[in-house]
């Protein structure tokens, strides 16, 4: 393991947080599985979101940025995709882990309920001020 922790430098690490805030967003996160499936214009992919072309086109720059996203024009459109394999296995080993993180969430859920109804009464009791 540790050889492994050394081959992270400084460098690295800023690329690989880049990456992942542009993907730290539900558009761009749709845009991207889209996008590693299939080469769509802009205007389709406003479709899909529900969102202006304005709006889509600033979340594909930023994904363009981070380098998950290349694009080709083709008269006045422009056609978007995932620029490698390693994009969809990004997304897909994300949902992997957000899932295992939320089933860790549930098995910890009972405890959280079983204080919070406690804190509320203790509220509940606590002394009112006079008012006269």
């Amino acid at each position: 393991m540790g050889a492994q922790m050394e081959s992270w430098d400084a460098e690295r690490a800023d690329r690989a947080v880049t990456v992942l805030k542009a993907v730290a967003d539900p558009s761009r996160y749709r845009l991207l599985w889209a996008l590693s499936g299939a080469e769509l214009p802009v205007s389709a992919l406003a479709e899909l979101l529900g969102a202006h072309v304005a709006a889509t086109s600033q979340h594909l720059a930023k994904l363009r940025s981070a380098g998950l996203v290349t694009s080709r024009r083709d008269g006045t459109r422009i056609f978007y995709r995932a620029a490698g394999p390693g994009v969809r296995a990004l997304l897909e080993e994300a949902s992997v882990v957000a899932l295992a993180a939320s089933a860790e969430g549930v098995a910890a859920a009972p405890a959280t309920e079983a204080v919070a109804p406690v804190r509320a009464t203790r509220r509940a009791r606590a002394p009112r001020p006079v008012t006269e």
